[in-house]
C-alpha cells in the first residue's frame, strides 16, 4: 500500500488492519526469542487504542491519515514502536521518539523490532522534559498516546509539539474527583500532582488533569480541540486508583502550524504572542492558498477585546479576496468569533489568494503599548 492509498482509509478499516498487524508483530517477537534475544517488552497492546479512535473521529477526520498530507507522521512516546511499524506498513513515513531512561526496556524493543522487520522507521531518543529536538521540522500528524501524564513539564512538550505538527492524536489520564474521591475537580482547570508511586506504583507518573484543566492546557499551548472523547470510569474517576481510571482521547489541530503553513502574512500583523495568537492593526492582509476542494471557505478566528469595543462602540469587519469584496459583519459584544465566508467562484484551487481586512477602528498607540491594536487573531485559513 502506498501513502496515497492510506489516505483513503476510514479509521474503522485502519483498526481492522491493526488487529491483523498485531499478529505480525507477535511473530517477529517469537523469532527474536528463538534466537535468544531477551527483551522486557512493553506490557500493553499499543495498537488497541485505535479502536477508541473509531469512536472518537467523525466526518472528514475519519480518514485520519489524510490529515498528514505529504508530511511524515510522528509517534511520540513510541514504547516498542508497534504503532510506528504499523503506520509504516500502511505507507506512511514515520519517526518514532522515546526516552531510554523511562522506556520499559531502554528502547531495546523498538530497535530490535526495526531490525527484525527490515523497517525504515527513523528512531530518536529524546527527553521530552528537556529542550528536545525532533527529526523533522514539520509533521502532518503526531500520535501522543498515553504519555502526557508521564511528563514533568507537559506545558512545554505540547507547546513545542505545536510548532512542528499540524494535527495530534492524544490520550492521557484525567480525573473527575481528587484522590479522596470526594472533591469534584472535573470543571476546574486544575491538575493533580501524583506522589512517587502513588498511581500504579509508577514513579514516572506526574500530572493528572481534570477535563477542564486539560482543555485549558490545549488552549494555552496553541491547540484547537477538533474531537474529544472520554472512556473508562466516566462517573467518578480519580487520579490514583486503578478502578478510578478515566482516559481522554482527542484530535487536536495546531494553530501555530496552521498559520505557518497556510498563510503568508503581508502587512498589518504584530509579533506572535504566547505561540498561538497575534494582534492586528486596523488594516491587515495575508496571502492564503486555496485548497483543492469545492467551495473553499475563508475562516478568521479572532477575539474582540472589551477595550477595543468600548472605544469603537461596534466593530465593523470588512474583507476582500483578490480585490473582490466579501459580505462585511458587525460585532457589538466582546468575545471569540469566527468570520467565515465562501471564496469567490473564480478563486483558483491550489493558488494563493490575497485576503485583505479592514476594521472601522483600533486602539491607538499609548504609553503602555506603542502598537495600533485591532483584533487578536488565533488562526486564519482557507478550508
Amino acid at each position: 500500500m502506498t501513502g496515497g492509498d492510506a489516505k483513503t482509509l476510514d479509521i474503522a478499516e485502519i483498526t481492522r488492519r491493526a488487529r491483523s498487524f498485531e499478529r505480525e508483530l507477535e511473530a517477529a517477537k517469537k523469532r527474536l526469542r528463538r534466537r535468544g534475544v531477551q527483551i522486557a517488552w512493553y506490557p500493553y497492546r499499543s495498537l488497541s487504542g485505535l479502536a477508541t479512535l473509531d469512536r472518537l473521529l467523525t466526518g472528514e477526520h475519519r480518514r485520519l491519515l489524510a490529515l498528514a498530507g505529504d508530511d511524515p507522521v510522528l509517534d511520540l512516546g513510541c514504547a516498542d514502536g508497534e504503532l510506528s511499524f504499523f503506520l509504516e506498513s500502511l505507507g506512511c513515513r514515520v519517526h518514532a521518539v522515546d526516552y531510554p531512561d523511562t522506556n520499559c526496556n531502554g528502547m531495546q524493543g523498538v530497535r530490535a523490532l526495526k531490525r527484525e522487520l527490515g523497517s525504515a522507521v527513523e528512531i530518536l531518543a529524546a527527553d521530552l522534559d528537556a529542550q528536545f529536538t525532533l527529526p523533522a521540522h514539520r509533521y502532518g500528524l503526531a500520535f501522543f498516546l498515553g504519555t502526557l501524564y508521564h511528563l514533568k513539564n507537559p506545558f512545554y512538550a505540547l507547546e513545542a509539539l505545536a510548532s512542528h505538527a499540524l494535527y495530534c492524536v492524544l490520550s492521557t489520564r484525567i480525573a473527575r474527583f481528587a484522590a479522596d474521591r470526594r472533591t469534584p475537580i472535573r470543571d476546574l482547570p486544575v491538575a493533580y500532582l501524583l506522589g512517587e508511586g502513588e498511581a500504579n506504583q509508577d514513579w514516572t507518573n506526574y500530572w493528572v488533569f481534570s477535563e477542564a484543566g486539560l482543555k485549558r492546557l490545549f488552549d494555552r499551548t496553541g491547540w484547537r480541540v477538533c474531537e474529544f472523547l472520554t472512556v473508562g470510569n466516566t462517573a467518578d474517576s480519580d487520579p490514583v486508583s486503578s478502578e478510578g481510571d478515566e482516559r481522554a482521547f482527542c484530535l487536536l489541530k495546531s494553530l501555530p502550524a496552521e498559520n505557518a503553513r497556510d498563510a503568508e502574512l503581508i502587512r498589518g500583523w504584530h509579533q506572535l504572542e504566547h505561540g498561538c495568537w497575534r494582534w492586528t492593526e486596523r488594516e491587515f492582509a495575508a496571502a492564503l492558498r486555496a485548497p483543492d476542494t469545492m467551495r473553499p471557505r475563508l475562516k478568521l478566528h479572532f477575539f474582540l477585546s472589551e477595550a477595543v469595543l468600548s472605544r469603537l462602540g461596534r466593530l465593523l469587519l470588512e474583507a476582500s479576496v483578490d480585490g473582490q469584496p466579501l459580505e462585511p459583519e458587525t460585532y457589538t459584544r466582546p468575545g471569540e468569533y469566527v468570520f467565515a465566508r465562501n471564496l469567490p467562484a473564480d478563486a483558483a484551487p491550489g493558488r494563493p489568494v490575497l485576503v485583505e481586512f479592514r476594521l472601522n477602528g483600533a486602539l491607538p498607540p499609548d504609553e503602555e503599548d506603542p502598537r495600533e491594536r485591532g483584533i487578536i487573531v488565533s488562526s486564519l485559513a482557507v478550508e
